[in-house]
């Protein structure tokens, strides 16, 4: 899809015809404010009457992308409100007024679009997070927000963006998938799929990890959808993200401190208060800090099949990242308590990576499987091995097993999960052939 370019960027004379439609519009609102339900209709008749009274003759194309301009600035958010409508679009970066790109189908692409200046970011910015009692200025530089839709914002202003204000906007995904969407796309096969549903259902702990983008909060969302219905699920975010198609579902999100610095609720107090809730499934979205340690000691006493995702661009580099994460709680505890504490609460880790190509796969799912000495030993159980580049750029690989069982077999068939070996790598057709008189098979 081709992204308009704004009729604000085409003529000096565009520019300033549409900041006095907008003053006029702006004007009239102020005076006979409508219901907030008729807004648009209202805005939209007040343009028509403004721009008739201009007694100018726009040729229809520029007439019509100046009036969406408008709507957008009065309505929307400015100029990218025609990326947010844009389907193929998953994230848009405003990287300061001129300079615009966007995420499609895994790809950063630059865009037409820009903004008047400095000030025009700083309104769209504004219009995104003061409805939710939230600011940014000189003293508080940066924020972070949501969409009415969910879409997640980030966003920064001068004096830490050295270039002017941006804007970075994680887009929601209207459209829910599911287990059979990822293995339709290749991001996982159907063997790996009966495996990590067969881990939820069982109450395993599992750590999502993976890189920025790679695809965790979906992921996230499609294995907590394996959680049985009857069983009270409480959710812990930064920004809700999550789309649990459960009913009994708390969800609870952070609170950032008033202006005054203070009454902040940080994931962390999230996790603490969620203990008192009886949760039988804890579910965060996102491990960054010293909550880390708390939701491992939740693990730990009882509060199994919790789910969490966090950055690492490995399943080795998440045991070191949750091991930098607990010794981020302020609790003075030795590395190896912390490394026991990991390898008793966490049962698989399930690395989700984006590749060169753009194209988003669980490249390792990973057991703990306990210590040795003053190392967690780990198992990889399933994996990608990528054979080279296709000649448009597409990686090649395959997803296979590793060909060994986990430890943790035995919960899975008490849970009543009888996996085949062929799941494991096992060659069925080798183990049924007949023996010879031998006794070799034949």
């Amino acid at each position: 899809m081709t992204t308009p370019t704004p009729a604000a960027n085409q003529s000096p004379d565009i520019t300033k015809l549409k900041a006095y439609l907008i003053n006029l519009i702006s004007r009239e609102l102020e005076t006979n404010p409508p219901d907030p339900k008729d807004r648009r209709m209202a805005v939209m008749k007040l343009l028509e009457l403004a721009y008739q009274s201009t007694k100018l003759q726009l040729a229809n194309t520029i007439r019509e992308q100046l009036f969406q301009d408008i709507l957008d600035e009065m309505l929307g958010y400015g100029p990218i409100q025609s990326l947010l409508d844009d389907e193929n679009v998953s994230e848009i970066m405003v990287n300061n007024p001129k300079k615009i790109y966007v995420e499609r189908k895994g790809k950063l692409q630059k865009t037409k679009i820009t903004f008047e200046d400095e000030d025009a970011v700083v309104r769209v910015i504004d219009r995104i997070i003061l409805p939710l009692g939230r600011r940014v200025d000189h003293d508080r530089p940066m924020v972070d927000a949501r969409l009415p839709d969910g879409s997640r914002v980030n966003a920064i202003v001068r004096p830490i963006a050295i270039d002017g204000p941006g804007i970075t906007i994680r887009k929601f995904q209207k459209e829910r998938l599911g287990v059979e969407d990822l293995i339709k796309f290749g991001s996982l096969t159907e063997f790996m799929a009966d495996f990590l549903r067969a881990c939820v259902v069982s109450r395993l702990n599992l750590v999502i990890s993976g890189g920025t983008g790679s695809g965790k909060t979906t992921l996230l969302n499609i294995l907590s959808s394996f959680i049985p219905e009857n069983e009270r699920i409480i959710t812990i975010e930064d920004a809700a993200e999550l789309q649990l198609q459960q009913d009994h579902v708390l969800r609870m999100e952070t609170k950032p401190s008033d202006l005054d610095g203070k009454n902040e609720v940080a994931i962390r107090d999230l996790v603490k208060n969620s203990l008192r809730m009886r949760p039988d499934r804890i579910v965060i979205g996102e491990c960054r800090g010293g909550e880390a340690l708390d939701m491992l000691q939740a693990m730990n006493t009882g509060h199994d099949g919790s789910l969490t995702t966090l950055h690492a661009n490995t399943p080795r580099d998440a045991i070191s990242r949750l091991e930098t994460m607990c010794l981020m709680s302020g609790v003075n505890l030795p590395l190896k308590v912390i490394r026991q504490q990991i390898a008793s609460a966490v049962d698989v880790i399930v690395q989700q990576s984006r590749l060169r190509d753009g194209s988003r796969k669980v490249t390792s799912i990973t057991e703990v499987a306990g210590m040795e000495g003053d190392m967690i030993i780990m198992t990889e159980i399933f994996r990608f091995e990528q054979t080279g580049m296709s000649e448009d750029d597409k990686v090649l690989g395959e997803l296979k097993p590793s060909g060994i069982r986990p430890l943790f077999m035995p919960r899975l068939e008490a849970s009543g999960f009888k996996l085949s070996p062929a799941v494991f790598g096992a060659d069925i057709s080798s183990i049924l052939q007949p023996r010879n008189n031998s006794g070799r098979r034949r």
